[in-house]
Parts: structure tokens; sequence; C-alpha cells
């Protein structure tokens, strides 16, 4: 139960932070619910629970082109936490800035920023299932998605392929990213196995977690994704 808070002002610094997480949970689940009006553009489907799915894996390990599959076949949106930070980059705020800085360094964007950045392309969709790709890449962004959103995924995809073979997708597929380069992919790899495998060992213990095996075609790879989208009986799209 939520409770209404008056006045924060004699609050301490750390209860404020706790009070204000709070707001923004109930802000965010107000979005689902039905009859509270929005002023925001896009409106959830406000009958329907939000349906998350992480898709986690590492650089070139194919889940991008997975999601796509996912999105023609079951009707999800996609939001790249990669593709959300390097649109922040290109509006040349000060935020991207740092984003910029952080990712040539190979290093995990601050998780408050990450999340109200997600959050937001949340709140302006018109759907209620989502693939959040690329994300959590550490137990801070798991901690901090969990606190300002205040929700669990619903099933979380790993990706799991070879370094070997991440490191030649990733240079082969010329996308022009300021990220797609050998000195930094192999420091993105090495945080990659320092800081998202305690995540994929978290959920799995939770029992949400399914393990994919990324080596092979699109279509050998996808087989392995359809049925566990299927069992939950979306509206396939046409």
């Amino acid at each position: 139960m939520w409770r209404r808070v008056a006045s924060v002002s004699h609050l301490t610094f750390a209860q404020k932070s706790i009070v204000n997480k709070d707001v923004c949970k109930l802000k965010f689940w107000e979005a689902f619910s039905t009859g509270i009006p929005r002023k925001e553009k896009g409106t959830f489907q406000r009958d329907k629970t939000p349906f998350i799915t992480f898709v986690l894996g590492g650089p070139g390990s194919g889940k991008g082109t997975q999601c796509m599959k996912i999105v023609e076949n079951f009707g999800f949106t996609h939001l790249s936490a990669g593709d959300i930070l390097r649109r922040e980059i290109a509006s040349n705020s000060a935020d991207g800035t740092m984003i910029l800085d952080t990712i040539k360094e190979g290093k995990i964007v601050p998780s408050e920023l990450t999340v109200k950045l997600i959050q937001k392309e949340m709140e302006s969709s018109d759907n209620y299932k989502f693939l959040i790709d690329g994300f959590p890449r550490s137990e801070d962004n798991r901690i901090a998605f969990e606190q300002i959103i205040g929700a669990e995924p619903d099933i979380v995809l790993f990706f799991d392929c070879p370094e070997d073979e991440m490191m030649k997708r990733v240079l082969n597929r010329n996308q022009g990213r300021v990220d797609d380069n050998i000195d930094t992919i192999k420091k993105r790899l090495k945080v990659f196995s320092a800081l998202n495998l305690p995540v994929v060992k978290y959920y799995l213990e939770r029992g949400k977690l399914y393990k994919i095996n990324a080596v092979g075609t699109v279509d050998e790879i996808y087989k392995q994704v359809y049925p566990l989208f299927a069992q939950f009986n979306f509206e396939q799209q046409v």
C-alpha cells in the first residue's frame, strides 16, 4: 500500500531519496492502471500488466537480431539499452557527453541514468510487452531497475556465445558504432564477464533464466527462442 507523504522538508537526504524513488514507482505503475489519465504521448494498454523480458548476452551474441524476430512474431516493443544511450549521446546533452566518455572506456553507464532513460521509453509506448535488450549489465543495474521501476522481469534470455565468435561478429558487422573497435570490444568483453555473469547467476537461481545456445544460423537460434514466448499465448502478428 502506498502512503501519502504530506511534506518532505523535515526528512534527511537519504529519506528524501527513498521518497523520490517511491514517487517514481507510483507514477510508473499508474500508467498501467485503468482510469488514470495521461498527458504524455503514448498510452499503455491499461488493462494489461506489463510483461518485461530482459535480454542478456555479450556484444555480438546476436541478441538484437533475435529481438527483431520476437517483435515480428509476438508484437513486443524492443528497447535496446545501447541504442537508447547512443541516442542520448547524439542529443549532445551533458548526460550524452558523460555516456560517450564512459562507453569509450568500456565501462558501465551509471545505473540510475540508464534506468530513467529506459523508463521514459516505456512510458511513451502504447504497448505492454517489452524486450529490454542489453540490460541489466551489472548487479547495480538490476537493483536500480527494481528500485526505480518497482518490478522484476517476467523472463530473462541469456544468449551464450564464445568470446572469439562474438569478437568476429562485432568486427564484421561494420555498423559505425563508436564502440565497435578491437580495443573497446576487448574491454567490453572483460567488463561483461566480470559484471554481467553474476546477473545471469542471480536470475538462474530465481528460475527466470533461459539459456540460449547463440552459435548457429539466425533461424537455428530462433528455434530455441520461439517456444519460450509461444507458451504465454501472446497474440501472434500476421
